[in-house]
């Protein structure tokens, strides 16, 4: 991390921004992020983070603006292979002070003067996630007979047992 002063690299997210707060509206400081492995919460982890925040004095408190990178493992719905994932995200949010003002907790600066961006960096990550993650977007998936991983292996399999009255619909599959 640069532009900022944190020398916490346990909790790389949370800002000493009490400088801030006593600077005049309109003054800005950008903080750039960089981590191989950031965990947020037991159920999320970003890997390759990579974050630049441009952070501004308000009259209602600190004005985060930037965009964020990171790659996360998902698992695929179809063939349920596991595969990375890059997620791109933007942070467009209020960071109010002193916290009495604010009605969401994340979005506070604490009297302290720290932010803890954790929490929002978070929200931004998994809101960016596939509602039905695909390792590929032609992902086969798997066979329907014998459930090999169809993007791995070219089943070979007799056609099964068709119902007589569904029969001349094979005849379309053929004739294209």
């Amino acid at each position: 991390m640069s532009g900022g002063a944190n020398l916490d690299t346990r909790q790389p997210l949370r800002l000493n921004v009490g400088f801030l707060l006593n600077e005049t509206i309109g003054y800005s400081r950008d903080f750039v992020f960089k981590s191989p492995l950031l965990t947020l919460e037991a159920d999320l982890e970003a890997h390759d983070f990579q974050s630049s925040i441009r952070l501004t004095r308000t009259g209602e408190g600190i004005f985060g603006q930037g965009d964020l990178t990171a790659k996360i493992h998902l698992e695929c719905v179809r063939c349920l292979s596991a595969y990375d994932q890059y997620l791109t995200a933007s942070l467009d949010e209020l960071f109010v002070y002193p916290p009495s003002k604010s009605t969401e907790e994340f979005l506070t600066i604490q009297e302290d003067g720290y932010l803890d961006l954790n929490p929002i960096v978070r929200e931004v990550l998994l809101l960016g996630i596939p509602i039905q993650p695909l390792c590929k977007e032609d992902c086969q998936g798997f066979c329907q007979i014998c459930g090999a991983n169809a993007n791995e292996t070219q089943c070979d399999h007799p056609d099964l047992n068709i119902d007589p009255r569904l029969e001349v619909l094979k005849t379309f599959k053929t004739e294209s």
